[in-house]
């Protein structure tokens, strides 16, 4: 599984990017109490993203899929901002980085779209907040036992 997630360009680009973030982080000064909290929050922030990537991929489940997705998306998203006030503060000097690391969120999106698209739709459990069904899924019956979980297989002989 780990060699499928690796190999996965989405994936690979999250890495390029927590790379750029850590390398970003060299270059903001000690001494300043926000640049030091906002560089702490970019690096929470991509780590968190690689790792619902590989949640998203072992989940295998359109609704667990979807879920990891749309929490990928809030982090970029944090990301995206953080890395954009970098820019208003004046003893940030590698303001470079800001178009860099925008420049590779933005390859990110595209490939995050591609990347959902892919999703099997047809791998589901109904998802009960209907937050995260695929498009087209239809309710469960209300009169049907809807437990998910065979309690049989967990009884002992």
């Amino acid at each position: 599984m780990k060699d499928k997630i690796n190999s996965l360009p989405i994936y690979q680009k999250a890495e390029f990017i927590l790379k750029l973030i850590n390398s970003l982080l060299e270059a903001i000064p000690e001494e300043d109490e926000y640049l030091n909290a906002t560089k702490y929050m970019m690096r929470d922030d991509m780590a968190i993203i690689c790792a619902k990537i590989a949640g998203a991929e072992a989940g295998d489940l359109y609704s667990i899929r979807m879920q990891n997705a749309a929490i990928i998306r809030d982090y970029v998203m944090h990301l995206y901002t953080h890395v954009g006030s970098l820019r208003f503060d004046d003893n940030f000097k590698e303001k470079e980085y800001v178009t860099l690391i925008r420049k590779e969120i933005e390859e990110f999106r595209e490939l995050f779209i591609d990347w959902v698209s892919n999703f099997d739709k047809s791998n589901y459990i109904w998802d009960e907040w209907e937050l995260f069904n695929p498009p087209g899924a239809i309710p469960p019956d209300p009169n049907d036992d809807q437990d998910p979980i065979n309690w049989d297989d967990f009884e002992e002989d």
